[in-house]
């Protein structure tokens, strides 16, 4: 599934991600001639994504991107990632221990 924004609404789009097996949930711009399907529920999954992108990106590595190897700078992303999921599952402060 596809979720994007308003900026993203184009045909050809759509398309694209037909033709590799997904669909697209893209809110519909105001100008739009012919309708299209959209859901709006699973159009707020997209602020989970957004935020998680915003999260991440208050590693200043990350963010900046020093790393000049791809393989590198996708390590350290999972690094990242891994760090709030610790963050957000911790059972007990570490005050506390």
């Amino acid at each position: 599934m596809l979720l994007a924004d308003r900026g993203y609404d184009a045909d050809w789009i759509r398309q694209l991600a037909m033709k590799r097996g997904s669909w697209a949930n893209i809110r519909p711009k105001s100008n739009r001639s012919d309708p299209i399907c959209f859901g709006p529920y699973l159009y707020r999954a997209r602020n989970r994504v957004e935020r998680f992108f915003n999260r991440i990106k208050r590693c200043r590595r990350v963010a900046t991107r020093y790393d000049r190897l791809a393989s590198n700078y996708l390590a350290f992303v999972q690094r990242a990632s891994i760090r709030l999921w610790l963050r957000a599952n911790e059972s007990a402060p570490w005050s506390s221990r």
